[in-house]
């Protein structure tokens, strides 16, 4: 199964100054209805969420391959649907729901994750930077991710296709 995204995005009140960061939650899950803030258990979604805190203190919005945009303390039923089947987010219900929370912005977004779901993220925000463009697997994205979270300089780079998981 694929991981999921979230989204960073600072307090509501200085929306001018966004800069959202997304990071996949990733497969595992607790097996009980849970706050999305909770839900999501595996070591990779661990990693990638560190790394974004790490990149900007804010607020928090968990892309979910089954239920979109997320709030942390949104209470929601474990799921077992991977991006891209039947009963998963789309880009058009995805960015329906980006425009009714008024998360579409000009700021630069950050993407940690696979080439779907950054694709995913790109579909709202086309200039979204992808910082595991390049990495050669599981390994080199925790290795960088790691980097990230410790503030060493891992490269953001820009318009890079980004590496498949």
């Amino acid at each position: 199964m694929l991981p999921r995204f979230a989204c960073r995005f600072p307090s509501h009140d200085v929306q001018e100054s966004w800069n959202p960061r997304a990071f996949p939650c990733g497969s595992r899950k607790l097996d009980r209805r849970s706050p999305a803030g909770d839900l999501y258990v595996g070591s990779y979604h661990r990693a990638c969420r560190r790394a974004a805190e790490a990149l900007e203190p804010g607020r928090l919005l968990i892309l979910s391959a089954r239920y979109g945009l997320l709030d942390l303390d949104d209470v929601v039923e474990p799921y077992d649907t991977p991006h891209g089947a039947a009963g998963s987010i789309t880009a058009d219900a995805l960015l329906e729901q980006a425009r009714g929370r008024g998360a579409l912005l000009d700021g630069p977004v950050v993407a940690l994750g696979g080439a779907r779901h950054v694709s995913l993220v790109r579909s709202v925000w086309p200039g979204a930077l992808s910082p595991l463009a390049g990495t050669r697997g599981m390994g080199e994205q925790m290795a960088r991710l790691a980097a990230m979270r410790k503030h060493t300089a891992a490269p953001v780079r820009r318009n890079a296709d980004p590496s498949p998981l």
